[in-house]
């Protein structure tokens, strides 16, 4: 088990992320570019999730740094996605500039996937996304994912309103290290510390927060 990154050592991080300058590009060539994304992302941006089944996340509303370096990432191999690496590889890099800054101004949607849980579990998850569990030194995310979760730079997507399956898929990928696009490996750290049930009430309790 790798040793987590002391606090300070997250603070510096999220200052990097924070100081990230504006992306250029074109929001009308983003949108006729976004075309190919639409089956999954749907034309709101706001993703799709299906109880039991696959989640494919919203978009809309994101930092359009963060969405610029995940296109970037799964082009390059650094993140593994099968799914989305044959769309990306249609992009060229302007092309990928202009969708990121199109999702990041369209209206954030709201979150599918909690509706149906129970009070407790909530209560666990809210727990871990917002102080934390420091006897197994279980970082709470807005440590990093800033006030509310509403995301902080590049590096550190906003979570609250996004799909519960899909932040649980992808806190079992940081766990199993089949993804590990992230600085410094802070979600490896803390994502290997977390069992089934701490990462799908977190994943819950995340879903049902309003994004902004």
């Amino acid at each position: 088990m790798k040793k987590l990154l002391s606090p300070l050592t997250l603070a510096v991080a999220l200052g990097a992320a924070s100081g990230v300058q504006a992306l250029e590009g074109d929001v009308k060539a983003g949108e006729q570019a976004a075309a190919t994304c639409v089956s999954c992302h749907q034309t709101d941006g706001g993703g799709m999730h299906i109880n039991g089944g696959q989640s494919w996340p919203r978009l809309a509303g994101l930092d359009a740094g963060y969405l610029y370096k995940q296109l970037r990432d799964i082009k390059a191999g650094t993140r593994q996605s099968p799914v989305m690496t044959p769309f990306v590889n249609l992009l060229s890099e302007q092309q990928m500039r202009d969708v990121s800054l199109y999702y990041s101004q369209l209206p954030a949607t709201a979150g599918k996937g909690g509706e149906a849980a129970g009070a407790e579990e909530l209560a666990h998850g809210e727990k871990l996304a917002t102080v934390g569990d420091w006897e197994r030194y279980i970082v709470p995310c807005r440590s990093c994912h800033g006030p509310d979760n509403q995301g902080v730079g590049e590096s550190f997507p906003a979570l609250a309103g996004q799909h519960a399956g899909y932040i649980a898929d992808q806190l079992r990928a940081w766990k199993s290290g089949t993804r590990d696009n992230d600085p410094l490996h802070l979600m490896l750290a803390i994502a290997e510390r977390m069992d089934e049930k701490d990462i799908r009430a977190v994943s819950l309790w995340l879903s049902r927060q309003p994004a902004k």
